[in-house]
C-alpha cells in the first residue's frame, strides 16, 4: 500500500514589498514541500490593516509581522525584516532601512542619503552587511525563524538595475558585483534572505511532517 499523500498546507507569505514577494516566492516556491503559497495580494480589498513595527530589531519586527498576518487569515504565514547595517554609522539605517529618508518609502531617497552620510568615509571603513530575519508563525504563536547575513561595501556610485532596496550601492567582495549586478539565482545563493529562507525552509519541513498536534 503506497503511503498517503500529504495534506497541502496553504503558507502565506505577508509583505507587501513586490521585490521582497518576488525574492521570498522564488526561493521558496521552487521546493517541493506540500505547500500553496500564498501573497498577501490574494486578499486584496479586505481592508486588513498593516502592522506596526515597534521593535527595535529585526527579530522583533518579523515576529510582529507574522502574527499579524497569521491572525488575519487564519494561516501559517512567513514574514520578514531585513536591511542595512553599516558600521561607520554605528549601524544605520537597520531597522529603518526601508524609511531612512523619511515617509513615504523611497529607494532613491535612501540611497542619496547613505551616500550623503558616507561622504569623506574612505573605502576600507564602509563595510555593511545585509541582514533578514524570517519568522513563521500560526494565529497562537511563532513556530519557527531563522537569520541570514551577508558582507559588503559601500560604494557612492550605483551599479546594477537588478534587486531593489540598497542593492546597486551595496558591493559584495566575495561576488566581485553589487546585489543589483547579480542574476536572481546569483544573488538567492549569498543574500542575507536567502540564506535565511533556506535555514526557515527545513525547520518548516519539519514542522510539516509532524503529526497534527
Amino acid at each position: 500500500m503506497s503511503p498517503p499523500t500529504p495534506a497541502i498546507r496553504e503558507i502565506l507569505l505577508a509583505t507587501g514589498n513586490p521585490g521582497k514577494a518576488r525574492e521570498m516566492s522564488e526561493i521558496l516556491g521552487s521546493s517541493d514541500a506540500p505547500v500553496r503559497w500564498r501573497g498577501l495580494s490574494d486578499f486584496a480589498g479586505r481592508g486588513w490593516p498593516e502592522p506596526r513595527e515597534t521593535a527595535d530589531t529585526f527579530a522583533g519586527n518579523a515576529a510582529i509581522k507574522a502574527l499579524h498576518y497569521a491572525r488575519l487569515a487564519g494561516l501559517w504565514t512567513i514574514a520578514d525584516d531585513s536591511g542595512l547595517e553599516v558600521d561607520a554609522l554605528g549601524g544605520e539605517p537597520g531597522v529603518r532601512s526601508a524609511r531612512y529618508a523619511g515617509e513615504p518609502k523611497d529607494d532613491r531617497a535612501n540611497n542619496a542619503l547613505l551616500v550623503r552620510r558616507l561622504a569623506g568615509v574612505p573605502a576600507e571603513r564602509r563595510t555593511a552587511r545585509f541582514r533578514c530575519c524570517v519568522v513563521l508563525a500560526d494565529p497562537d504563536g511563532v513556530l519557527a525563524s531563522a537569520e541570514g547575513t551577508v558582507e559588503g561595501v559601500i560604494i557612492d556610485q550605483p551599479r546594477g538595475s537588478g534587486g531593489f532596496g540598497y542593492d546597486p550601492h551595496f558591493w559584495i567582495p566575495s561576488a566581485g558585483q553589487t546585489a543589483a549586478e547579480m542574476s536572481p539565482a546569483e544573488k538567492h545563493a549569498v543574500s542575507h534572505r536567502g540564506r535565511a529562507l533556506r535555514r526557515l525552509h527545513e525547520r518548516l519541513l519539519e514542522l510539516l511532517a509532524a503529526p497534527p498536534r
